[in-house]
């Protein structure tokens, strides 16, 4: 795929795409923001290496997209509240993101996506990995698609970021505004992707709590084989490297391996649309 210098390299055969080609310091034009937004909802997520971009840079190409939303619970990068900082020190034992998950998945209208820019990398490790919600719904069973379709499940980050949450994010500060996490949220197990009219698998570890209707026991064993199912990892960082993905097709995982070193990296999340 060409669109003038820029190329796109699909990565695995589920999962991802290179965009070459491309500076995201500069403003984009509208042929340029298509065929972004078009891998994007295509492959699930996109990345760009070496960028070189400015937190105003950072915001101006996000806000080509969608809305930017403000992060109630992350802390946020020094002079700019629309992003978010994903920050592990050396003297830090756990890092943010470490399970697989969806962001906002919790909020009724969810996140569209987040552009993710490395800022400070550990020399090794650090990675973030992704998995595809398309292939994990298509590759089920007729008869578990069929019965997934009349289900909705229940997302929440009281577990995660409210007041009975405790954690080393919580003491340290990297976690805020504990008493704004009074929210649940009820979606569909399988949606239809607003951008690509796709099929796909909606519920994540980190944040989804049960089916509605049943109880947290009765819900385990589903939702844990869905979760085994669903786990693809695909790519690998690289300084420099921004990473633009879709929450609605896609979980993400951020590797704790790199014990003693430190990660900066700085998020910034766009808005949505209901799901159905």
């Amino acid at each position: 795929m060409r669109s003038d210098s820029i190329r796109v390299v699909p990565l695995g055969s589920a999962i991802g795409a290179t965009i070459d080609g491309i500076d995201l310091a500069a403003p984009l034009g509208a042929e340029a923001v298509a065929l972004i937004r078009e891998t994007l909802f295509d492959r699930g997520v996109v990345f760009f290496h070496d960028q070189s971009l400015t937190p105003e840079q950072h915001i101006a190409f996000a806000g080509q997209f969608a809305p930017i939303n403000i992060n109630r619970f992350f802390r946020a990068a020094e002079g700019y509240p629309a992003i978010a900082e994903v920050r592990k020190e050396p003297d830090q034992a756990k890092n943010i993101g470490g399970g697989w998950h969806t962001d906002h998945s919790y909020d009724q209208v969810p996140a569209l996506g987040s552009v993710l820019l490395a800022r400070e990398l550990p020399p090794r490790g650090g990675d973030t990995l992704f998995a595809s919600m398309y292939a994990a719904y298509d590759a089920l069973s007729d008869g578990l698609k069929a019965t997934l379709e009349g289900l909705r499940a229940v997302h929440s980050s009281r577990h995660v970021f409210g007041p009975k949450a405790r954690g080393e994010a919580h003491a340290d500060g990297r976690y805020r505004n504990a008493d704004q996490a009074v929210q649940d949220a009820v979606h569909p197990v399988v949606i239809r992707h607003p951008g690509s009219g796709r099929k796909a698998l909606y519920v994540n570890p980190g944040f989804t709590l049960r089916f509605e209707g049943w109880t947290e026991e009765e819900s385990r064993g589903l939702l844990d084989f869905l979760y085994r199912h669903a786990q693809r990892p695909e790519f690998q960082w690289r300084e420099g490297s921004v990473a633009f993905w879709d929450n609605r097709a896609t979980w993400h995982y951020a590797a704790n391996d790199y014990q003693g070193e430190r990660r900066l990296m700085h998020r910034i999340t766009l808005g949505g649309v209901p799901l159905a």
